[in-house]
C-alpha cells in the first residue's frame, strides 16, 4: 500500500521516515519529494508497505503525531488527478520568436 506522509520536518531524510514506519511492518520504499533546484525537502513524501493491515495500523497510529514540533499527516496515497492544461503557447519555445533578433 502506498502511504502519503505530509507536513514532515524539513531536516528529515528517508531514513527517519523509515524508522518511524518499521515498527509496524516491512517498508519497501520511502521517497521524500524535493525541490528540483534547491534539493530542499518539500515537506512531504511517500512510503510503500506491502502488507495492507500493517499499513493501516501505521496510518492510524502515526497520523497527527508530533515530530520535531510538527504534526505529521499520514493517509492512504491517492493517484493525482489529471489537471487541465492551459492552452496558452509558450513564447520561449517558438522558433519564430519575434521578440529576439540574432546577432549579426
Amino acid at each position: 500500500m502506498d502511504i502519503y506522509v505530509g507536513s514532515i520536518p524539513f531536516k528529515w531524510k528517508e531514513k527517519q521516515i523509515q524508522e518511524i514506519f518499521e515498527p509496524f511492518g516491512e517498508v519497501t520504499q520511502v521517497t521524500i519529494i524535493k525541490d528540483k533546484i534547491t534539493r530542499q525537502n518539500k515537506g512531504f513524501g511517500f512510503v510503500t508497505m506491502p502488507d495492507d493491515a500493517q499499513a493501516q495500523k501505521a496510518i492510524q497510529t502515526l497520523n497527527d503525531q508530533e515530530f520535531l514540533g510538527r504534526k505529521i499527516i499520514v493517509k492512504i496515497s491517492t493517484p493525482e488527478s489529471p489537471k487541465e492544461k492551459k492552452s496558452q503557447p509558450n513564447p520561449m519555445k517558438s522558433r519564430q520568436n519575434k521578440g529576439f533578433r540574432p546577432k549579426k
